[in-house]
């Protein structure tokens, strides 16, 4: 008698996360929220379902959810981000460049696109101007420039990015702060935000964001509507997105409805 509850809460349990697995696969991300109220249970029962489909590989966790294995696993080397759509980064790269004034402070975020802002920089003719990085080859691309003030931010070195993450970026960047941040972001969809493969460099992402007084996305439109494991922020907190001109026009006057400038090159 008292061992068929056992057996059928078990049942009810792994049939569950069975179809936890399925919904995740099929939608592309799944909130915990969403997940509690699909299988009408609470929260710490689906956070426990994630923890545990999570430790066997079944999904991949992310802040405030569950994303697919396969989403999780896009954390490409650097090396070979900059071979992909090269000719639509270095027009992104110019766009962004001009935007840029004598005297300010600026932060550049790692990544493909965000250091061909860097070589444009080379070629500028400022006075003055200081740039924050968390990138050892953005810092590389401007040192030797008398007139630019490189501000490199320590921690962990990512060598897949060459970006330093973690909690001493996370202490030297809570100091300062800038105009404006060029963010560079591995997927942008308007109903999650801008993720990033790695939980630590969305962490210190997020941190750049609200020392800038302004945020400006740049990525090709092959981002545009993907998802990675850690978002960074929700869409609304970008004051502009600058991205090439075979993006997607849905996606960009969604972006425009939720009050962000679009800029397309």
């Amino acid at each position: 008698m008292t061992q068929a509850p056992i057996v059928s809460r078990r049942l009810l349990v792994e049939e569950r996360r069975r179809l936890i697995v399925e919904l995740v696969e099929q939608q592309g991300r799944a909130t915990v929220e969403e997940l509690a109220t699909h299988f009408n249970t609470s929260t710490v029962t689906i956070r426990g379902d994630l923890e545990a489909l999570a430790r066997s590989s079944a999904i991949a966790r992310s802040h405030g959810g569950a994303l697919p294995v396969s989403a999780a696993t896009n954390d490409t080397p650097l090396n070979i981000k900059e071979t992909r759509w090269h000719a639509q980064k270095l027009r992104i790269g110019q766009a962004a460049a001009k935007m840029i004034q004598d005297g300010e402070t600026i932060i550049l975020d790692s990544g493909s696109t965000t250091v061909e802002i860097a070589r444009q920089i080379r070629q500028m003719k400022f006075e003055s101007l200081t740039v924050i990085t968390n990138a050892l080859n953005i810092a590389m691309e401007l040192s030797g420039l008398p007139q630019i003030r490189v501000m490199m931010l320590g921690g962990l070195l990512r060598q897949t990015s060459y970006s330093l993450v973690g909690p001493d970026a996370e202490q030297a960047l809570a100091k300062l702060s800038a105009d404006r941040l060029f963010l560079g972001v591995d997927g942008l969809d308007p109903e999650v935000g801008v993720t990033t493969p790695d939980p630590l460099e969305a962490a210190l992402n997020a941190l750049m964001i609200r020392v800038s007084r302004q945020t400006i996305a740049v990525l090709d439109a092959s981002k545009l509507g993907q998802r990675s494991l850690s978002v960074i922020t929700p869409v609304q907190n970008l004051h502009m997105v600058i991205s090439d001109s075979s993006a997607p026009a849905e996606t960009v006057e969604t972006l425009r409805a939720a009050g962000v400038q679009v800029l397309l090159v």
